[in-house]
């Protein structure tokens, strides 16, 4: 069975400093003045490094109190009052609806001679997982669209046994990044009464046998389950058929609070893999442990263990993808920032035995995923954000270079080292996923599910452009537009950017980009540093102290689709979420002039306090914290959009969204941005917040209420850059 790829924590990012320049004269509003209410400031404050920082809006922090909730409420209230007035929205739901009719297929994984994939109905809210028999017809085992009336419980995770009896699988409630893990019997669909609480971050790994699976769990929260800091994660034996309190404790760092767990059962079934993390640093340390000297014939004992450190400083990246009788394969950045595959040996004596390179790194290109498939290598790099798929020998000679339906990515892979055939999704921006089967042996593939779409690639243009940020770097970005539109200076752009924790932005299929090219604007992705696209150093040179070459890096992307003649600076849109809601907080409240609406989405937007909340500690690695040194903290204080509001600018229509359930970025982030910013805020252009009820940061959120959201934003940045909406009274 394959191993689990360790997985990243969740990731966030940065803010901005005080706006200097005049602001721009946004498109008028279709809608009369929005009177939002009046928030309440406090005479609370900060005292950090003999520093006092008013924190006016801390009371919005409690996010139970009634009077916050009262707050929310009027809050949403006037954001619904603009919102609702906005030209085109009836066209926009039937054309989001109509997009999102299709069948949306998973990468399949085999076991136990059975293909188990998730799979949504055109129409249906969330993806059912089924189970497809050799020869046989598909089969739903579980169906998350039965469990609640409005859709928001989600399947958040699944894992098949060995043998395809059984399949472990995560639930989450209102998109919330706590799961509950439970096990069905696959022959005849029986949940089991298996009920596993307070994981996060963490799948499941089986052992050979099929009695039971490996996962990674936090202790139970003290206070609240949603704002209390997370630490202590553990790892875990689950038995079938037995409580939670039977389970045993495998392994558990006390002295290391922040250290996570990420456990797999190799190739092999032999041993247990170990990625250990701290935070969202990618450096890892990498233990190994002997399957045979665990025992795990007692309920509810705590074994005491001692791992073989393959490597135990956090110092690089080491990523298994699996094992070949006693040597491993992994992914490492150590000595190659874009990262190569190297093998280690397995059950010598030597502490950290030396790694030997198998495919080194690649000039131009990064290392994005690697998995064994067919007694081969599968490898996917990044080409300026663009996929490349090659296959090697596991001695790591090139075999194959696999051509690609066209520009854009590859997810979802699914193989394993004695199986014929891997399983990719490929997707573009205007090309919906399709599911490709790919050969070894041969570096080809067929389409095993294309998905049906009303749509013509053909009659859209995706070009990259390349263009000089503050310092001088060269910095790429996608542009997408429909194959007519030509640059004249007052098209309306909507322009994305993230920039942060490695992750890399690749051509994705968004329904919201397809809609505003069809509208005859123009989607721009900006490839920030912070991100994943060039490596280990691009991504350092977007972290910390020099987290403010993002937000150059975004602002010049606004400057040059201005002076290509695409845009000018009242047509011009911005949106972001999480880490990006962060990038559109900082580059608004620091160039309001440049942007004609902007819309920071689920944003970090407290630099000072954002690690006192759940996980958020854990993204110190790329922001630093106010605790670290004086300057980190006058850092911080210099960009933090909550506090860099300037009274009296007249910033541009800004729409700040999130969700009462989101306990990855608190709402309190959103809701303290929202106050400062309508505070300082001068002129009528609206700058109201939208919440979400019943939603977390993202994952797991029903179609319909997708829509819901993607109606609100494109609306809101269609009225406000001057997009006409084909179909609307506007138009």
């Amino acid at each position: 069975m394959p191993l689990l790829r360790a997985a990243l924590l969740p990731s966030l990012v940065f803010a901005a400093a005080c706006a200097t320049k005049a602001p721009v004269e946004s498109t008028p509003s279709p809608t009369p003045e929005v009177a939002v209410p009046t928030t309440r400031m406090s005479e609370s404050t900060l005292t950090l490094w003999e520093t006092e920082v008013p924190d006016p809006y801390d009371w919005l922090e409690d996010l139970d109190a009634p009077e916050v909730t009262a707050w929310v409420t009027a809050q949403n209230t006037a954001a619904r009052t603009h919102l609702d007035t906005l030209p085109g929205r009836d066209a926009l739901s039937a054309r989001f609806a109509a997009l999102w009719e299709r069948d949306d297929h998973g990468s399949p994984v085999m076991e136990g001679g059975m293909a188990f994939a998730s799979f949504r109905a055109a129409g249906a809210d969330q993806a059912v997982l089924r189970v497809t028999p050799t020869d046989g017809e598909p089969r739903v085992l579980l169906d998350p669209n039965t469990w609640t009336e409005d859709g928001t419980k989600a399947l958040t995770g699944w894992a098949p046994s060995p043998d395809g009896a059984y399949v472990a699988y995560g639930t989450a409630d209102a998109g919330s990044d706590w799961n509950v893990w439970h096990v069905v019997r696959v022959e005849d669909g029986t949940v089991l009464e298996d009920t596993l609480e307070w994981v996060k971050f963490s799948g499941a790994s089986w052992l050979p046998d099929g009695s039971g699976f490996l996962y990674s769990r936090f202790p139970a929260p003290e206070t609240g389950a949603y704002e209390e800091k997370l630490s202590d994660q553990q790892v875990w034996f689950h038995r079938v058929g037995t409580p939670q309190s039977s389970d045993i404790r495998v392994l558990a760092t006390p002295d290391h609070p922040q250290w996570g767990f990420w456990a797999g059962v190799d190739d092999e079934g032999t041993r247990v893999l170990l990625h250990v993390s701290e935070g969202t640093d990618e450096r890892n340390r990498l233990w190994v442990l002997d399957l045979a000297d665990l025992d795990l014939s007692t309920a509810g004992a705590t074994l005491e263990v001692s791992p073989t450190r393959l490597r135990d400083r956090f110092d690089a990246e080491w990523l298994p993808i699996g094992t070949v009788g006693d040597t491993l394969l992994a992914v490492t950045d150590k000595d190659a920032p874009t990262r190569k595959v190297v093998s280690i040996p397995l059950g010598g004596t030597e502490a950290e035995p030396a790694a030997v390179d198998v495919v080194p790194a690649r000039e131009g290109a990064t290392l994005e995923r690697a998995l064994l498939a067919d007694g081969h290598l599968v490898l996917s790099w990044l080409v300026d954000a663009r996929a490349e798929v090659t296959i090697h020998t596991l001695d790591g000679a090139l075999r194959h270079t696999v051509a690609l339906p066209g520009l854009g990515s590859v997810s979802g892979w699914t193989g394993e080292l004695d199986e014929p055939v891997a399983y990719f999704r490929f997707e573009g921006f205007t090309t919906p996923d399709t599911i490709l089967g790919l050969d070894p042996s041969e570096g080809t593939t067929t389409t095993v599910v294309a998905a049906t779409l009303d749509v013509d690639p053909d009659a859209f243009v995706t070009e990259q452009v390349f263009y000089e940020s503050k310092d001088g770097t060269q910095v790429p970005m996608f542009l997408v537009h429909r194959a007519d539109v030509t640059p004249d200076g007052e098209r309306p752009v909507y322009l994305y950017g993230y920039g942060g924790f490695d992750i890399p932005i690749t051509p994705s299929f968004k329904t919201e980009y397809l809609v505003w090219a069809e509208q005859g604007g123009v989607v721009a992705v900006a490839n920030l540093r912070g991100g994943g696209e060039y490596g280990r150093d691009w991504h350092a040179a977007g972290t910390k102290q020099s987290k403010q070459n993002v937000f150059d890096d975004f602002i010049a992307a606004g400057e040059h689709l201005v002076a290509s003649g695409w845009t000018s600076p009242a047509h011009l849109g911005i949106h972001g979420r999480s880490n990006g809601g962060l990038l559109v907080g900082a580059t608004v409240t620091q160039r309001p002039d440049l942007f004609a609406a902007a819309v920071p989405g689920v944003g970090v937007l407290d630099m000072l306090k954002y690690h006192t909340w759940t996980i958020g500690w854990a993204w110190a690695s790329d922001y630093g914290t106010v605790d670290d040194s004086e300057a980190m903290f006058r850092y911080l204080l210099g960009y933090s959009p909550v506090h860099n509001a300037r009274a009296g600018t007249a910033y541009p229509p800004t729409l700040i969204m999130t969700a009462d359930h989101d306990d990855r970025v608190v709402p309190g982030h959103s809701y303290k941005f929202a106050a400062a910013l309508q505070a300082a805020h001068t002129g009528s252009n609206p700058v109201v917040l939208r919440v979400e009820t019943r939603a977390g940061h993202g994952a797991g959120m029903p179609v319909s209420m997708k829509i819901e959201e993607s109606v609100d934003r494109v609306a809101f940045l269609a009225a406000h850059t001057g997009l006409a909406i084909a179909g609307s009274s506007a138009e």
